[in-house]
């Protein structure tokens, strides 16, 4: 069976499930373009607020094929490079998506299935969970932004451990690092995820969107330029609809209504 990438709605949240349980939902191209496809959709209807990342049965993702890396290596170089960009690509709409994107862990996240968990706006892990960047397990550097998020995340030592040893690391710990938002009990992480989800949906979008745009950029421009756009998002949702109904909600002691 080859892998594919499900789809379906959970009240106002999409949820993107990673069908390839018979390798532990390992990626491929075919997911990728899938994934970018979905969220493209899901950012046009104004009926999603949220989008959940999670596989199917018993595992999250387990990173690439081996078995078709290990073909790719009889193609040209630029086979696995254009393979590489899809993933890419699908990273890079997650992380510009304008909508929040939760990742639901349980079982083994791996290679590029953490690397993809780490790219979403919060991830909820089974506490049975097991995270691992395994790619210098088998002679490979990462891909899929892992040292873009983990440097980012957690002391470099600590990211340069993940990265080169291999080693496991379990959801408790990375809770205690910030890397991850809560630890589930087994068999739970979705059904936790898309309850924090119903909480963000019941939220003004046009703030939450501006709040992702605003902490993505903060890296990488100088204060100065970052308190400039604080000033401007802040003064196009003052103007926003949402904004009188969430003061006016607030005053009134209701709970607000946004659309």
């Amino acid at each position: 069976m080859s892998a594919s990438l499900k789809s379906h709605s959970h009240g106002q949240t999409m949820v993107l499930t990673i069908s390839n349980p018979e390798h532990r939902n390992a990626l491929g191209p075919d997911l990728y373009a899938a994934g970018v496809e979905a969220l493209n959709v899901a950012e046009n209807n104004t009926e999603i607020r949220s989008v959940v990342i999670t596989g199917e049965g018993n595992h999250f993702c387990a990173g690439g094929n081996l078995q078709r890396l290990l073909a790719n290596r009889q193609q040209p170089p630029e086979v696995q490079a254009q393979s590489i960009e899809g993933l890419h690509n699908w990273i890079e709409t997650i992380r510009t998506f304008p909508k929040p994107v939760l990742a639901a862990v349980e079982g083994s996240c791996a290679g590029a299935g953490f690397s993809l968990a780490l790219a979403c706006d919060m991830v909820v892990a089974a506490h049975n969970s097991v995270f691992v960047m395994a790619y210098s397990n088998v002679g490979l550097s990462p891909d899929g932004g892992a040292t873009w998020s983990l440097m980012r995340a957690m002391p470099r030592a600590t990211a340069l451990q993940l990265l080169m040893a291999g080693e496991r690391i379990t959801a408790e710990r990375l809770q205690q690092l910030g890397v991850i938002n809560a630890v589930s009990g087994t068999g739970e992480a979705l059904g936790d995820a898309l309850a924090l989800c119903e909480r963000l949906n019941a939220r003004a979008p046009n703030a939450l969107a501006s709040i992702k745009e605003l902490v993505n950029d903060a890296p990488t421009v100088s204060l100065h330029t970052q308190l400039g756009q604080e000033r401007n998002h802040f003064v196009r949702n003052l103007h926003h609809a949402n904004a009188g109904e969430g003061i006016a909600a607030f005053m009134e002691k209701r709970a607000a209504h946004y659309r």
